[in-house]
C-alpha cells in the first residue's frame, strides 16, 4: 500500500525577522502564512522566542484566528510560553531548546536531562487540547524519554545532516533512518526539520514513515527570487519526489529479499 503523503509545514519566522529589522508593519507574516497555504502548505510553523527577535505574540494570536490549515507553535519550556499556549490552544506545539545567544536552534531538546519539566509541559499542553511534539536529536535515549514524557509526536533534528557531506552525511542519514524506525515501533508520529533546503530535502523525504517536514529559511530565501507561492510549490514537488523514490527503493528491497530466501535467512 502506498504511504500517506508527507506533509509540509512552512516556517514563516524570517518574514518577521525582516519586519523586525526596521520595526515596521511589513512584511506581514500573517499575509505570508495565507499565501503559503494557498500554495499548498499543510501547516504553518512559528517559533515565538523569549527575546521576540522575530515572531511576536500578536502574530501568534492573529494566526490562530485566520489560518485555514493549522498552526505549529514552537516554544521553549517556560511558564510564560506554556501559559500563552494554554490561552491560544494551537493545534500543535513543538517544544524546543532555546538559548538567547544562538542564531538558530542548535540541537535537540534534552528530554532525559529535563524530564520532569518536559513531562509536566506535555501534560498541561495535552490537557489544553494541543498535540505535543518534542524536537530531539536522533538518539535512542531521547526517543524513549519522549515516549515516557507523554509526547505523541517527535520532530527529529536534521541540522547535523544538513551540515555534512559525503560519508559523514550518509552515516547521519542512516542514524536518522534508524531513529524514525525506532520511534514508529514505539508508536510515535515522526516529523523532521532544521537545515533542510532544495538540495538535501529529497534524501530526507525518502526515509520511510516520516509524517511531516518543517522548513522555513530555505523557502523564504528562495521566495526573494521566485515569490513565496512558487517557493512553496517547488519544495513540495521535491518532497513528493523524494518520498516516491524512497517508496520505490523499499519495494525493490522487499522484492529482493522475497526472491532470495537465503538472503532473508542470513538476515
Amino acid at each position: 500500500m502506498h504511504p500517506p503523503r508527507i506533509l509540509l509545514g512552512v516556517n514563516i519566522d524570517h518574514i518577521a525577522t525582516l519586519r523586525q529589522a526596521r520595526g515596521t508593519r511589513y512584511p506581514d507574516p500573517v499575509q505570508a502564512a495565507l499565501q503559503a497555504e494557498e500554495a499548498g502548505a499543510d501547516g504553518i510553523t512559528v517559533h515565538l522566542r523569549e527575546d521576540r527577535r522575530h515572531i511576536q505574540p500578536r502574530d501568534v494570536r492573529l494566526l490562530a484566528e485566520v489560518l485555514n490549515t493549522r498552526m505549529n507553535l514552537e516554544m521553549a519550556v517556560t511558564e510564560e510560553m506554556l501559559a500563552l499556549a494554554e490561552e491560544i490552544r494551537p493545534a500543535h506545539v513543538c517544544l524546543v531548546p532555546e538559548k538567547r545567544e544562538e542564531l538558530t536552534t542548535e540541537g535537540g531538546l534534552d528530554v532525559v536531562g529535563g524530564f520532569p519539566a518536559i513531562a509536566e509541559a506535555c501534560r498541561r499542553l495535552g490537557a489544553a487540547g494541543c498535540e505535543v511534539s518534542l524536537f530531539i536529536d536522533p538518539e535512542p535515549g531521547q526517543i524513549e524519554a519522549a515516549v515516557k514524557a507523554g509526547a505523541p509526536v517527535i520532530e527529529l533534528h536534521t541540522g547535523t545532516y544538513a551540515e555534512l557531506a559525503g560519508g559523514a552525511a550518509r552515516r547521519e542519514h542512516a542514524r536518522l533512518s534508524a531513529a524514525v524506525e525506532m520511534a514508529l515501533d514505539l508508536g510515535l508520529v515522526v516529523n523532521a526539520g532544521h537545515g533542510l533546503n532544495y538540495h538535501n530535502v529529497e534524501a530526507i523525504a525518502a526515509i520511510p514513515g516520516l509524517h511531516e517536514l518543517n522548513i522555513g529559511h530555505a523557502i523564504i530565501a528562495r521566495a526573494l527570487f521566485v515569490g513565496l507561492k512558487e517557493a512553496v510549490v517547488d519544495m513540495k514537488r521535491l518532497i513528493i519526489a523524494g518520498q516516491e523514490a524512497g517508496f520505490v527503493a523499499s519495494l525493490e528491497e522487499h522484492d529482493h529479499h522475497h526472491d532470495d530466501p537465503d538472503d532473508s535467512e542470513a538476515g
